[in-house]
């Protein structure tokens, strides 16, 4: 008897999630009454999401020590990291443009029509330390204990890439027996993934049952022309991402996002790129990328490659001006979408985290930063949408720079097909690094 597929899961658990939030919303005598039941959905949300905090700093640092120490040559990794950064370089410039244009284009807030907050309400966003300085001191971690336990990926990485490169320089008993141990711990945290993942149909159904028991399905109405030019906006960067991918895959590129549909998915339901990090490095080997590409431009990507995220910040920021009618010249636009360039790299892929990048810009070009809570009441959905751009963008770079390297194996179709149910009883198996 043929199983059900996760995706198929996480899709049922969607919709049944929209159908117990909305009965939970009706039933429920009040706001408090309703926010209350929500803390009950929300335990499972909670409970999968530290799942997935739990295994992501092991995994990150089991699959780029394994990479980079595969690799043995600086050089290498160095041409690899140039191709990454050049690709994140274009996408994120495109994602601005587009959010940008599609902004002034379709004007969603010159049409709000809701009354607005003071200008002098603050958020309780903190916006002081996202500075550049503090940025560049922070990736250099103090101890790789205390990355590891605040899951800083970047920190992680720079740790892994002097770890790596050390291991792959030595050449004697010692290092090949912790080169082994590495791999051997990489393929343990992917059956752990294995586990984890079986959960997400319970996570996915009780994060979208916790925001439309709160919210309702009215939120959606109040706010239909911000959401839907903010999709279509969405819809036009997955284009462009999707041109550019086929501009060096080909056909392929059909074929990757057929595979990843699982991990996007998961990230639009629960709103957290984290989540789908575990599913999509498990789905771009199956499609036939090398595991030392996959864990060196996957962490990359989290940090500096989040194009939905990236679009948001400019779509939100002239947002804003509309609504409260302070118009914006193209110059001030222009300048503004440069500051997000530098501003956004490094933000996590957790909900809401381009919303404190808005934040701290907006008081840069006289925007309040009170406008911001004119979109946290919808910004969950927004998320959704954006964390599927996110992995999306970074499963189309992964595929791309392994495409330069000649580092895609040819894979079985059934092998990807396969992407959603792996028996748990199976052993996880993974092409050596070569």
């Amino acid at each position: 008897m043929k199983r059900i597929k996760l995706t198929t899961w996480i899709g049922i658990a969607m919709a049944a999630g929209v159908i117990v939030g909305f009965l939970c919303n009706k039933m429920a005598p009040d706001a408090a009454a309703a926010k209350e039941i929500a803390g009950y959905f929300s335990i499972f949300t909670d409970i999968f999401l530290r799942l997935i905090k739990m295994i992501i700093a092991p995994l990150i640092l089991a699959t780029l020590v394994a990479g980079l120490a595969g690799m043995g040559d600086a050089k290498a990794v160095g041409r690899i990291g140039f191709k990454a950064l050049g690709w994140f370089f274009g996408a994120s410039i495109c994602s601005l443009l587009i959010g940008l244009a599609m902004a002034n284009l379709m004007r969603p807030g010159d049409s709000l029509g809701m009354p607005l907050p003071d200008v002098g309400a603050a958020t309780n966003l903190k916006t002081s330390a996202l500075n550049l300085k503090d940025f560049i001191t922070h990736v250099f971690p103090k101890s790789i204990f205390e990355a590891m336990g605040n899951n800083e990926v970047l920190q992680i990485l720079v740790f892994a890439l002097f770890f790596g490169l050390a291991l792959g320089k030595l050449h004697n008993s010692t290092s090949n027996s912790l080169v082994k141990s590495t791999e051997d711990l990489m393929h343990v945290m992917l059956q752990v993934t294995n586990y984890v993942m079986r959960f997400a149909p319970v996570g996915v159904f009780a994060a979208v049952s916790s925001v439309i028991t709160t919210q309702g399905l009215g939120v959606l109405l109040v706010y239909g022309k911000y959401i839907a030019s903010f999709f279509l906006a969405l819809g036009v960067l997955w284009l462009v991402l999707i041109g550019a991918g086929y501009f060096v895959l080909g056909k392929d590129v059909f074929r990757l996002i057929k595979a990843i549909r699982g991990p996007m998915l998961m990230g639009f339901s629960t709103a957290s790129s984290e989540s789908a990090y575990p599913k999509l490095m498990e789905q771009l080997e199956k499609f036939g990328v090398k595991n030392r590409i996959v864990g060196f431009i996957l962490p990359l990507g989290y940090s500096f490659n989040l194009d939905g995220s990236m679009m948001n910040t400019a779509f939100v920021a002239l947002f804003i001006s509309q609504a409260y009618n302070i118009p914006m010249t193209v110059g001030q636009q222009i300048t503004m979408l440069l500051v997000l360039m530098v501003s956004s790299k490094g933000i996590a892929g957790v909900p809401r985290a381009s919303l404190v990048v808005v934040a701290a810009v907006l008081p840069m070009f006289g925007l309040p930063e009170a406008g911001l809570l004119l979109v946290m009441g919808i910004d969950h959905f927004l998320d959704m949408g954006r964390t599927a751009t996110n992995v999306l963008g970074n499963a189309i770079a992964t595929a791309v720079v392994a495409k330069w390297e000649n580092a895609i194996d040819p894979v079985d179709e059934e092998a990807v097909e396969s992407d959603d149910l792996i028996p748990l009883e199976q052993e996880v198996k993974l092409p050596k690094a070569a």
